[in-house]
This record gives C-alpha cells, sequence and structure tokens, in this order.
C-alpha cells in the first residue's frame, strides 16, 4: 500500500494508469474479435502506420492526435477493403500497408527533426507521453467499445464466427467490420503514446491467445481477456516503476507470463 501511495502522488503515473488501464480494456475486448477473425496482425500494420502518421505531424509541427487519428482510421478501414475483395491475401495488405507507412514514416523523420523525443517515445513507448487529453479519449473510446459489446453483442458474436450467416439475417456484416477496424484504430493511436509502435500489437493479440487456453465460450473469452488486460497493465506499470524499465515492454513480459500460466492451466486439465 505505501508503494501505491507513492507512485499515485505522480499526476503523471496517475495518467498513466488510468489511460494505461482503459486502453488495455478496449483492446482486449477488440483484440478478441480480431484474433477470431484472424486479423491478429492488423494491430501491428496500423501501429506502424500510426509512426508514419505521428512522424509527419512531428516533422510539420501539426497536433500528433488529429492527424494520426483519420489516417490510421483510413488505413484500416482501407485493409478491410483490400482483403474482402479476395485478392489480396490479410496478411499480405497488411505487411505492405505497414512496411510502407514505416518506410514513409523513417524517411521524413531523417530529413526533417530526426530521431527527437517525441518520435522515440513514439517508436517505444513513455510513461510521460499520456497526457489528460489522451485520458478523457480513452475514457470515451472505453464508453464506446463497452456500449458496442454489450449493446450489440449477438450481432458483433455473429459477425466474429459466421459473417455469411450474420449477412442472412439482416446483420450489416460490412458497417461492424468497419466500426470495429476504426475503434482498433484509435485503441492503436492512444496505446502507443506509452506503449510504442513496437509493442502495441501485444495488447490486442495476448489478452485474447491468453483467455483462449482456458475458456471457449465467446462471453468466457471476453470477460477473461477484459480481466486478464487490467491485471497485466498493472502489474507491469508497478514493475516498470519499481525497477525503472520500460512501461511497455514490462507490460508485454507479464503478458507472456500470464500467457504462460494459462498454457500450464490448460495443460492440466488436460490430463
Amino acid at each position: 500500500m505505501e508503494l501505491l501511495r507513492e507512485m499515485l502522488s505522480y499526476p503523471f503515473i496517475v495518467r498513466a494508469l488510468t489511460g494505461g488501464l482503459l486502453i488495455s480494456l478496449c483492446a482486449s475486448l477488440l483484440g478478441v474479435s480480431l484474433v477470431l477473425k484472424r486479423y491478429s496482425m492488423i494491430g501491428d500494420g496500423l501501429s506502424h502506420v500510426s509512426f508514419g502518421a505521428l512522424s509527419v505531424a512531428v516533422a510539420f509541427g501539426w497536433a500528433p492526435l488529429a492527424v494520426s487519428i483519420p489516417v490510421v482510421a483510413a488505413a484500416a478501414v482501407l485493409l478491410l477493403r483490400i482483403t474482402g475483395n479476395g485478392k489480396i491475401k490479410s496478411d499480405a495488405a497488411i505487411a505492405m500497408i505497414s512496411a510502407g507507412s514505416l518506410a514513409v514514416g523513417i524517411i521524413v523523420t531523417s530529413l526533417t527533426t530526426g530521431m527527437t523525443t517525441d518520435v522515440s517515445s513514439y517508436m517505444f513507448g513513455s510513461i510521460l507521453a499520456m497526457s489528460r487529453e489522451d485520458v478523457v479519449l480513452s475514457a470515451v473510446l472505453s464508453l464506446i467499445v463497452l456500449g458496442m459489446f454489450i449493446l450489440c453483442y449477438n450481432k458483433v458474436f455473429a459477425v466474429t464466427f459466421d459473417e455469411s450467416f450474420a449477412r442472412a439475417t439482416g446483420v450489416r456484416v460490412s458497417g461492424y467490420n468497419t466500426i470495429l477496424a476504426v475503434l482498433t484504430a484509435v485503441t492503436i493511436v492512444l496505446g502507443m503514446r506509452m506503449m510504442g509502435a513496437m509493442l502495441i500489437s501485444s495488447l490486442i493479440i495476448f489478452p485474447a491467445l491468453t483467455s483462449m487456453r482456458v475458456f471457449k465460450s465467446f462471453s468466457g473469452v471476453i470477460l477473461s481477456a477484459g480481466t486478464v488486460s487490467v491485471v497485466c497493465f498493472f502489474i507491469g506499470l508497478v514493475l516498470s516503476y519499481v525497477y525503472s524499465i520500460p512501461a511497455g515492454a514490462s507490460v508485454v513480459v507479464v503478458n507472456m507470463g500470464a500467457f504462460g500460466i494459462f498454457s500450464v492451466i490448460q495443460a492440466v486439465r488436460r490430463r
């Protein structure tokens, strides 16, 4: 308790904890659908798009979020369109857009500002990067994501597992896919301020895969993923503070540990 009181005495820790917990919750819930739809690498691709957009914004002195959110959202919708027509597989489309965006970001950075503190924090994450505005946006995003899963649970379930059946029952599959893509894009942009472009996709992938080791129902995986993600982020942030290590890397390592524990539980159950 003394350690927690000490941590919470710093405003930047409070902002990081509040915003990080909300972003982790959003990423884990969206990640369940993305992993089951085999779009798990979309987080990695969009983080590179976000880095490219943020690099351009920093170079020209523009507002980073105002530039990156619409750009990344457009990239997410574009990825759905490309993979939806069947001409290019999802992994190839993600790799193509990811590499191209990262290359643009690196070139713009090298020709203008160079590797400044702002650019470095977007690439590798920084616990100091979470602002009050980020926390507010994270809270709004969390309400939207939670509302979608609570109010549209059956439709999200149908779209996740069987798009053909969902379309036959009158569900606007393309609309829900677009909503998932845009919400994922916003989550990526907000989360990479702390986690960094290199690690933000772990918040989407790890909680879902970890929960699938033990739980088999869609609702069980969703509840477990949200809980695992929030707990792992909290523990990771505490370890980051205690041992003075990067918060993003610390959170990922804790998620890896949770995955190992759930895998052991799965193996014991099978025996």
